[in-house]
């Protein structure tokens, strides 16, 4: 998919920044205005766990879902498929699927919303939205394969090796991004939706943990998604903070690769062939180039050392031949992961770093008509 053919402002992303989701925040209106004043190109909607608990990625986006219930003695979420109504929860379910993506009837989508039960920023963020209408907003789901890992059914198995739960954990997911990206829309007609699905389980793969779950079985999972965010005029995006076989990403259909460049910027080098087709489509490269998982690095960090760094990344990847010119028009720049186990001082700071490193590629001089 080349996806300047969809886009108007596209080129507006090339040399942008945004973020991942979390924030140490209490308060949802500051976490909200720091998201805004940070990138004004593409800001986010920030997950505040420490607000409360039903902003952890996991449980954010089970609200609506079918059998969804609470286990008191082993703290946590789970399918219930042996209750009486879980049939009957599954049924209506599929149909409402189907209802809101085949009939486009997305009045229906509202009994799948993220309430402010499960996000005290959301309607912050929609709001916000309204006032400003930036080229872009970023919306974002936990992925399928990290859903389904971390979630069981009854028999106490994770749900990603059931075939009706992982057909729900996909829809599911599906439709907590189509209302994401129909709030936005609504908040302002000028904004591009932007929706990240959160992978950091991808960064198993190969190994003994989901030995048994195929290179197809997560790339189909994140492809259907990934469609129906762009037919409903969105982009999508992976995020996985660690390192993984990138083809299962680049094969997947979407737009956008966002990895944690600081500490794997090279482990893109062996899937060169697959990272040029992807960016010579038209999808981006989003480097996570400001350290979120040690602290101690980000300390330490400062514009200069975190592009130095990533200048060096991609000359080597220019070495083996990708053109400088394509690659920084197709990136943009985010924090490696999320923000939310830092302090606040931190997390400002990682966001801070991650903007101004965005600036300085966008006003290089060798870059001059780069975007034009």
């Amino acid at each position: 998919m080349v996806i300047s053919q969809q886009i108007k402002n596209l080129d507006e992303l090339s040399l942008s920044s945004t973020a991942i989701g979390s924030l140490p925040h209490n308060n949802p209106t500051e976490a909200v205005q720091l998201a805004f004043n940070s990138f004004k190109t593409c800001p986010f909607w920030p997950q505040l766990s420490n607000v409360s608990k039903s902003e952890d990625m996991t449980t954010q986006y089970l609200q609506g879902l079918p059998g969804i219930e609470y286990d008191e003695a082993k703290c946590k979420y789970y399918f219930n498929t042996e209750s009486e109504t879980f049939f009957e929860q599954l049924e209506e379910f599929f149909f409402d699927y189907e209802s809101i993506v085949t009939e486009k009837n997305y009045e229906t989508l509202d009994k799948y919303a993220i309430t402010p039960e499960y996000s005290s920023s959301i309607n912050l963020f929609f709001n916000e939205l309204a006032k400003t209408k930036p080229p872009f907003a970023k919306g974002h789901v936990i992925g399928p394969l990290t859903l389904g890992l971390s979630i069981c059914g009854s028999d106490d198995k994770n749900a990603i090796y059931d075939d009706v739960l992982k057909e729900v954990i996909i829809k599911g997911l599906t439709l907590k991004a189509l209302w994401q990206i129909n709030q936005i829309k609504k908040s302002s007609h000028k904004t591009t939706p932007i929706i990240f699905l959160d992978e950091p389980a991808m960064s198993q793969y190969g190994t003994s943990a989901i030995i048994t779950i195929t290179k197809e079985d997560i790339t189909s999972a994140i492809r259907e998604i990934s469609k129906i965010i762009q037919d409903a005029g969105g982009l999508s995006g992976v995020h996985c903070c660690g390192k993984t076989d990138w083809s299962i990403i680049t094969d997947s259909g979407i737009n956008i690769l966002n990895f944690d460049a600081f500490f794997f910027g090279k482990s893109l080098e062996i899937y060169l062939t697959d990272i040029k087709k992807f960016i010579t489509n038209g999808n981006y490269i989003a480097w996570g180039i400001v350290p979120t998982l040690d602290a101690t690095a980000l300390a330490a960090s400062s514009t200069q050392t975190l592009k130095a760094q990533l200048d060096s990344i991609i000359e080597s990847l220019c070495q083996k031949g990708l053109s400088k010119e394509l690659i920084l028009k197709q990136s943009i720049f985010t924090p490696s992961c999320g923000a939310g186990g830092l302090d606040i001082m931190l997390a400002e700071k990682a966001l801070s770093l991650t903007a101004e490193i965005s600036s300085i590629y966008s006003n290089s001089t060798e870059l001059t008509g780069l975007l034009k």
